[in-house]
This record gives structure tokens, sequence and C-alpha cells, in this order.
């Protein structure tokens, strides 16, 4: 095994074994699937409508861990303040919906976690700032359902990440204390949220990480730079719990 951990990172481990780690939460855009280019495509067809010509992926593929305010900002230099953000908003996710899972996939390797989590009876679960309408349709066109134990959106509580509390609302959902669950994301305010809701915290660096502060700064218990590095540090923690 590869992964890198902070200094901390067998302390923190310590401190949680006491409870023992049962379950892992995932990110969904950019942790599990590389849905870049169909959210590059739907921003791209906004661009188009306007007359202005597409923006290459290595532009837009950072900012996707930020969502549409990341995407729209980077395309259009609007925030969330902007007066034409929420109608703009709204035809972003009207594009995309349409073409949600035309080139989306899992990351290489995730396939075989995952199925090696539900064959270990390890119960795991998606945690995204995704709208939940919009994350349950991408889990089901990529047929992660059926074993997916609960899948909480960005408006599934009143709160998004970084905010603890969808974590905390997916936890109670698992049945499962926040101190013995592991939560993986590719943004910092997944770290944040994860940190926040008393998990052990996992920066999956392979993914998009946005453009402003590399993950070495997240302060997260675990680095991993690949999606083989992840698997093999969850069945080591997991499995070091069992053995126990």
């Amino acid at each position: 095994m590869t992964s890198s951990t902070t200094q901390n990172a067998q302390e923190v481990f310590l401190s949680t074994a006491s409870d023992g780690i049962q379950a892992v939460l995932f990110d969904l855009d950019g942790t599990l699937v590389d849905s870049a280019p169909d959210l590059a495509a739907a921003i791209n067809k906004m661009l188009s409508a306007r007359g202005l010509p597409d923006l290459p992926s290595t532009r837009l593929r950072p900012v996707t861990s930020a969502g549409v305010a990341g995407l729209l900002g980077e395309a259009f230099g609007v925030n969330a303040q902007h007066p034409d953000f929420a109608a703009m908003r709204k035809e972003f996710l009207g594009f995309y919906q349409e073409n949600i899972c035309v080139y989306t996939k899992l990351f290489p390797g995730i396939d075989v976690l995952l199925a090696d989590m539900s064959a270990n009876l390890i119960p795991w679960g998606i945690v995204t700032n995704k709208i939940a309408r919009l994350a349950d349709l991408l889990v089901t066109e990529l047929s992660l359902h059926h074993d997916a134990l609960c899948i909480v959106g960005g408006d599934t509580t009143p709160h998004a990440k970084p905010h603890p509390a969808p974590l905390l609302h997916a936890a109670d959902q698992l049945k499962i204390a926040p101190t013995q669950i592991i939560y993986v994301g590719d943004d910092l305010r997944d770290i944040q949220a994860g940190h926040a809701a008393g998990m052990l915290t996992v920066a999956a660096a392979y993914g998009y990480c946005g453009k402003d502060h590399s993950p070495e700064t997240w302060n997260a218990d675990y680095i991993v730079d690949s999606p083989a590095q992840l698997h093999a540090l969850l069945l080591d923690l997991i499995s070091r719990e069992r053995q126990k």
C-alpha cells in the first residue's frame, strides 16, 4: 500500500478504534465517478447558445467538484449573488439532466472496490452536494443504487457540505455512529464536513480537487492517489478492526 497519511492519521485512527470502523461514505463526482465530461458538455451547450466558444476540459475539470456554482463561475464569471445566477443554474441543470450519463463513468478500479466492499458486507453509501433527484438518477444509471445503503444529496438536509448535516443524516440512515465511519471525497469541503461530523477522512487526490488548494493542505487523515490505493487503504483499516 502506497497511500500517504498525515502525521496524526494513526493517532486519529486509534482514537476511533474503540468504536471500530464499520462503514464508508463516498462523495460522488470526482470520487466514485468521472462526471466532468457530461457536466462540461452542459456548460458548453450554454456557451454555444450565447454564441460563445466552448471551454476546454482543462478549464472546467478542476472546478467540477464545486458544482454548478463553480462551473458557472468559471464559464461566465457569475456567482450565487449575480442576478442571473438562478436562471442560469436552472438552464444548466436542464441541459445536464437531459444527458446526465453519456460519457460519465466510474473511475477505473471503483467497480472492483465497491464490489469487494459489498462482498465483505461493509456498508457503504453516497453523500454528495449534487441535488438529490440528479444524484438518484445518476446513481441508477450507473447501477450503484442496488448496493448503496444511502444516497444523500445536497438538498436532502437544510445544509450542504461543508456543513456536517448531510453526513450525520447518512450516519443516521446507516444506524452507525459517525465515529465508526470513514468519509472519502475529492474536495476541501468534503474533508471539512467529515471532520465536523467526527468521521475519519480520506482525500481522493485522483479526483478534481479544485484549483485553489492542494489535498496536502486539507488536513485529511489520509490521502490516496488512485482508486487502487483507496481500495487497499479502506480494506486495511476495516480488516484491522475486525481482527481485534
